[in-house]
């Protein structure tokens, strides 16, 4: 089964195709970081106009590199949650309009689930039930993966997310955006121990996190520097920051697995591609006797693929999607809306 798929959530407009939810036919990404660079951080408007303009020739290019036809498309699949209101709507309509003028299914994808699915794609014999730490730009979960399309969310951030935090303290670093990756850079040559920074312990739920304070200790750190004229060592804040981003998230992701009676561990989303938590996920997994799955880097940021690898699921369990189907900014892994 050939899926052409579109991801339009944020910043990058993707199309690809994938066969049977497991096999990537072609996958093309066209990213807007430089443009949103400018502003220090994503733009929505920009980000919406920048889709229109890009996802007819996207899709045009992903059905080339697979090297088929339209005809050999069985059905058309779009992320229509969660994320930007206004990019969602583009790749959504424009999927349903493919769908409709082919006579095809029409599948609408979560965009946390079409992480998840990233893993499909990279290991052949990965099936549920699992645990994954899904963490990204938006999103810290730890989710119980109890089948293709049976979700449970055993934990969460109270505030903002991993790559949320990460983002804000490279803005503050002089970094740019998108901050993930000069942060891991930068962090090489850093000592992790130099700075204090907070681990933070949530009441109520321990397998819940929070990242507010540790970025509010960072910018404080920063702008104490920045007042006093003293010199900021960045290459060691940078590997501190990591360290307690690690730190909140490997233990965690651990103790879920161990709850849920899981014994494979998977990571997913943009913040998985960080050096020092697939490091400490490796060690981890290996004391704990868990098996490891985390994506290679291409599939961690945002891409079609993933989103073509999870509708071959939800079609498979009778997930598809009328022409009414709307976008969705905020949605929880589990639920459905049509």
């Amino acid at each position: 089964m050939n899926i052409l798929a579109i991801e339009s959530s944020c910043d990058e407009t993707a199309a690809a195709v994938v066969r049977d939810g497991r096999i990537i036919l072609s996958d093309v990404v066209l990213s807007q970081a430089d443009m949103h660079a400018l502003y220090g951080g994503v733009v929505p408007e920009i980000a919406s106009r920048r889709h229109i303009e890009a996802v007819a020739s996207l899709c045009d290019r992903a059905l080339e590199d697979a090297k088929i036809k339209k005809s050999d498309i069985d059905a058309v699949a779009a992320t229509y949650a969660p994320g930007l209101i206004g990019a969602l709507l583009v790749g959504l309509n424009f999927g349903k309009a493919a769908a409709f003028s082919l006579e095809k299914p029409f599948v609408a994808v979560h965009h946390m689930r079409g992480h998840i699915a990233a893993n499909y794609l990279s290991f052949p014999e990965l099936k549920p039930p699992f645990l994954c730490l899904l963490i990204s730009g938006g999103h810290s979960l730890l989710v119980d993966v109890r089948g293709y399309t049976e979700f449970h969310v055993m934990g969460s951030t109270r505030d903002d997310a991993a790559g949320e935090a990460f983002d804000k303290a490279a803005r503050a670093l002089g970094l740019g955006y998108p901050g993930g990756a000069a942060m891991d850079a930068l962090s090489k040559g850093g000592d992790e121990a130099k700075y204090a920074l907070p681990r933070a312990k949530v009441e109520g739920n321990d397998l819940d996190m929070s990242f507010s304070g540790l970025k509010t200790a960072a910018l404080n750190i920063i702008n104490r520097a920045n007042q006093t004229g003293e010199e900021l060592d960045k290459a060691s804040l940078a590997a501190g920051f990591a360290a307690a981003v690690s730190d909140a998230l490997v233990p965690r992701a651990v103790m879920a697995a161990k709850r849920a009676g899981r014994t494979v561990l998977c990571a997913a989303g943009g913040v998985a591609a960080n050096s020092r938590i697939r490091r400490d996920l490796t060690g981890a997994c290996v004391q704990n006797d868990l098996k490891l799955y985390i994506p290679p880097l291409k599939l961690c940021g945002d891409n079609a693929a993933m989103i073509g690898a999870q509708a071959y699921y939800e079609f498979l369990a009778g997930n598809t999607a009328a022409m009414e189907q709307n976008a969705c900014a905020t949605l929880d892994i589990s639920q459905r809306r049509l």
